[in-house]
């Protein structure tokens, strides 16, 4: 009997399928030419024949990289390539071939809207009309580097080494994904890691007793950090977690979500004198998605930490002071200014502060299901947990998009997915495009009109309750592995001085609403983004009555600095 080969031995597979001879071999021709030396290219012109190279390659436990498929297939033969793919290569990037022109039928662009909508594809790829069609090589290129950013065995610039139930190794795998560090998590006990571990022990370090291993290979030097804290591996990455001597700044900006990361890119290019602070990642809640499909400019989709780092790249080039892993603990007037807190690292001046703290994902409030926190349960999207949900089943709760690309981004790996929706309808809290995507997905589960109201496990999330909210009858326990809370948010401003204004449920007025307070203390109105304390301004999730919305935070910030410039010039805060 034949040996299945180690996976990662074989070169990863770009596969070009299309029943035109002459098509197909350009094809073949330009991915030899671009990816050759480093990938293994097979071209085929049958579905047939397409699906048994993908069934050899599962069989041989050889990656596959990327599969192109022409549109031009019947439905039926390209449903049967992209189906097998899906299921037997979950990481494997997928894509419609399109000709140069066909943006005139609106049946292809039927057909690729619905190919996105239910996960068959990522996007599509226009083929290549002359040698050397280098369009054709970057549109490739770039679903190359998303999967070996997504395939386990690739060399990672980070790699994080634990056994499956620990706690701490979800935290970490989660701080790195969210703040958009490329990283590779190798289980205790598998042969990957064994090989990190020796390594490691050969450069003179000591494991015995160690919960967390983390490398950097990439890093001069490759840093080894044993159970370290979050400090400690935004340190050792080159992330700042300190201030300098000079804690002056024009611009105090206070969150490093959407909003805040605007603000500090519009701040910090159009001259003052910036610093942001973030108390947990680079994204803030918008981090955690596996994919946003709807923001402007990314046809194919981005995820929230990509785009979050693309921000923050953006602020450090422009000379953006940025903190992380810090938190602000008060802000009272000073002067012309204010005095902004920070805990462990003193204060700094500002003569202008711009709110961009979101919000937080409310707590189940179950207290078997709370110390379980880490070990099988997890509030976000958590999607650094994915890889090791394969094969495994797991519970999402949540009605809005973020639990929605959660489900779809767990359907690639688990076994079943189970989404648990408070209200009467997916339709009512979720885009349809989503909908219409969890729809389509064999192995997710919806219930609707229940709640999650125990659970339990030993030392590992093993099974969850829910409650039919119509009928107030429990179900029987649910199997899983993995239960991944999205039920709503709350804003962080506990910390905040009474001065600034908040409604009901916290979140705090501006504008009109904090004319309208009463508690606006000056003649002239407040500006669109001020807060009832002159020169402190509130855009994103934080602000009442915002569009809770990445690419509405993002104007917000980018249209706030304007008015901290009214303000500073007329040194009216």
């Amino acid at each position: 009997m034949a040996h299945a080969r180690v996976r990662g031995a074989a070169r990863p597979l770009l596969l070009a399928v299309d029943r035109d001879p002459a098509s197909l071999e350009r094809l073949e021709g330009e991915l030899e030419r671009a990816f050759g030396n480093g990938y293994r290219v097979r071209a085929e012109l049958t579905a047939a024949e397409a699906v048994r190279t993908l069934e050899r390659a599962h069989d041989n436990a050889a990656p596959v990289a990327v599969v192109l498929v022409d549109h031009a297939f019947a439905p039926d033969e390209r449903d049967t390539i992209l189906t097998t793919a899906r299921t037997l290569h979950p990481d494997a990037r997928r894509a419609l071939l399109v000709e140069w022109g066909d943006w005139k039928s609106r049946e292809i662009a039927r057909t690729i809207l619905s190919a996105v909508a239910v996960g068959d594809v990522s996007y599509y790829v226009l083929k290549p009309w002359t040698t050397r069609d280098e369009l054709f090589h970057r549109t490739v290129a770039e679903f190359v580097q998303e999967w070996s950013r997504s395939d386990a065995t690739t060399m990672r610039e980070v790699v994080v080494v634990a056994g499956r139930s620990s706690p701490r190794a979800a935290e970490v795998r989660s701080l790195l994904v969210r703040n958009g560090v490329p990283h590779a998590y190798r289980e205790r006990g598998t042969d990957l890691a064994d090989r990190v571990e020796r390594v490691v022990r050969q450069r003179g370090h000591d494991l015995s007793g160690v919960d967390v291993l983390v490398t950097m290979p990439a890093i001069a030097g490759a840093p080894v950090l044993t159970d370290p804290s979050d400090v400690e591996i935004a340190e050792a990455w080159g992330v700042r977690t300190t201030l300098d001597d000079d804690r002056a700044f024009d611009l105090v900006v206070v969150g490093a979500g959407p909003a805040g990361l605007a603000t500090s890119v519009y701040g910090s290019s159009e001259g003052l004198r910036t610093l942001v602070v973030e108390s947990e990642a680079i994204g803030g809640q918008a981090g955690s998605s596996s994919l946003i499909r709807n923001y402007l400019g990314f046809s194919r989709g981005i995820s929230g930490a990509e785009l979050a780092q693309r921000g923050y790249q953006q602020a450090w080039v422009f000379g953006a002071h940025v903190l992380l892993m810090r938190e602000v603990v008060g802000l009272r007037p000073l002067g012309a200014g204010f005095e902004v807190e920070i805990a462990e690292l003193g204060s700094v001046t500002a003569r202008a502060v711009v709110l961009a703290s979101g919000v937080s994902y409310r707590r189940l409030g179950v207290a078997a299901l709370e110390a379980l926190t880490g070990a099988g349960v997890f509030y976000g999207a958590s999607v650094s947990e994915a890889h090791a949900m394969t094969g495994r089943r797991a519970v999402v709760v949540g009605g809005g998009n973020s639990a929605g690309q959660a489900v779809l981004h767990l359907a690639r790996y688990c076994e079943k997915v189970t989404l648990a929706v408070r209200a009467e309808t997916l339709e009512s809290g979720m885009s349809q495009y989503l909908v219409d995507a969890i729809d389509a997905a064999e192995v997710v589960e919806v219930r609707t009109e229940v709640e999650v109201v125990g659970g339990g496990g030993d030392g590992w999330l093993e099974h969850v309750v829910l409650r039919d909210r119509r009928t107030g009858l429990d179900t029987e326990p649910l199997r899983t592995d993995g239960l991944f809370v999205m039920i709503g948010a709350q804003p962080r401003t506990d910390w905040l001085p009474d001065g600034i204004r908040r409604d009901a449920r916290g979140f705090v007025l501006a504008g009109t609403d904090a004319a309208a307070s009463g508690a606006w203390p000056r003649e002239r109105p407040p500006r669109p983004y001020e807060t009832t304390m002159p020169g402190v301004f509130v855009v994103g999730d934080l602000r009442s009555g915002s569009v809770k919305r990445v690419a509405a935070a993002v104007g917000e910030g980018s249209v706030v600095v304007s008015q901290v410039h009214e303000c500073l010039a007329a040194d009216d805060a």
